[in-house]
């Protein structure tokens, strides 16, 4: 369970947070081959490969959609389920909101867009942490979340 006195919240630097998802990142492109396999390996066996054209697939707006689904699920399931994506746990990272309880769907469907957000203004949003005085991203700011880190096990 997570402090609830944000006066004694551990903020992660800049570096700690880009490694968990550079981390996260090559997990999400796991699950998003695995996904891609369950449509496309049985389109494969249906139709055969000659009459399968892949381009097709990838410019359907079905298809994408149903990729980025699977990325926003990933990152939703774990801020739901323990406040902790794989990446986040390996750098003892945990996402709470500024009360200190846990996420629930709603505040994680707008910190990922929040952060979708952070990263398509050149990544000025993640930056910010740089500058603001308790350490957030816009992303946090938005979402009335964040980051904190936690103790190391004994």
């Amino acid at each position: 369970m997570t402090n609830n006195n944000p006066d004694q919240w551990a903020n992660p630097s800049l570096w700690r947070r880009l490694a968990a998802i550079l981390y996260d990142s090559a997990l999400v492109a796991a699950v998003v081959l695995m996904a891609m396999a369950l449509i496309v390996v049985p389109i494969d066996l249906i139709f055969g490969s000659e009459s399968f054209d892949a381009a097709t697939l990838r410019s359907n707006p079905l298809y994408l959609a149903y990729l980025f689904c699977v990325m926003v699920g990933f990152h939703i399931l774990f801020w739901t389920r323990g406040g902790q994506t794989l990446g986040m746990r390996a750098w003892r990272l945990k996402v709470v909101r500024d009360d200190g309880q846990s996420l629930k769907f709603k505040d994680a469907l707008l910190r990922y867009f929040a952060a979708i957000l952070s990263w398509t203004a050149l990544g000025l949003g993640f930056l910010w942490v740089l500058f603001d005085k308790e350490g957030l991203a816009w992303h946090d700011r938005i979402s009335n979340t964040r980051l904190v880190i936690l103790k190391k096990k004994q």
